[in-house]
């Protein structure tokens, strides 16, 4: 597995990864109205793209498919971390943090997690300031504000 910098070529197949993994992964902690309504909450490509572009966005390629991706704001915001649900379980998320990990250096980095995602980030450090729910046009998701001091 390679690790490397976004690129704009990438935007389609990260998108498809994004709402792939959803549907597939995170059906075991959210309804399908919940699933439909964080799918459909981020479809601007040239939004994505933009953000993808300035962040430090990074991600994991195995025989040429992009199975993984994350990045970071120059905040230290870690923004979005998702793996290709047939590699789930592999040491992707982990590698990417590791490289989003050095690129915050210091201070704090914050994350919302989702249910799912939960254990990941607590089994690397970080702990959860609160439970929160995000509406998303009047549906309610359950996520977890937590931090991780480096």
């Amino acid at each position: 597995m390679d690790l490397r910098r976004y690129q704009s070529a990438d935007l389609e197949e990260v998108m498809k990864l994004y709402r792939d993994t959803i549907h597939a992964v995170n059906k075991i902690d959210y309804t399908a109205i919940q699933i439909t309504a964080w799918v459909l909450r981020n479809t601007d490509k040239i939004k994505w793209d933009r953000s993808l572009l300035e962040n430090y966005s990074i991600v994991a390629v195995k025989s040429g498919m992009i199975v993984g991706f994350g990045d970071i704001s120059a905040e230290n915001y870690l923004d979005r971390l998702y793996v290709h649900k047939d590699f789930q379980r592999q040491g992707i998320a982990s590698a990417i943090c590791e490289q989003l990990d050095k690129r915050a250096g210091q201070g704090t980095i914050i994350v919302q997690a989702s249910i799912t995602a939960k254990g990941f980030f607590e089994k690397r450090n970080y702990h959860a300031i609160k439970e929160q729910e995000v509406d998303i046009a009047g549906v309610l998701l359950r996520n977890y504000l937590m931090e991780k001091c480096l």
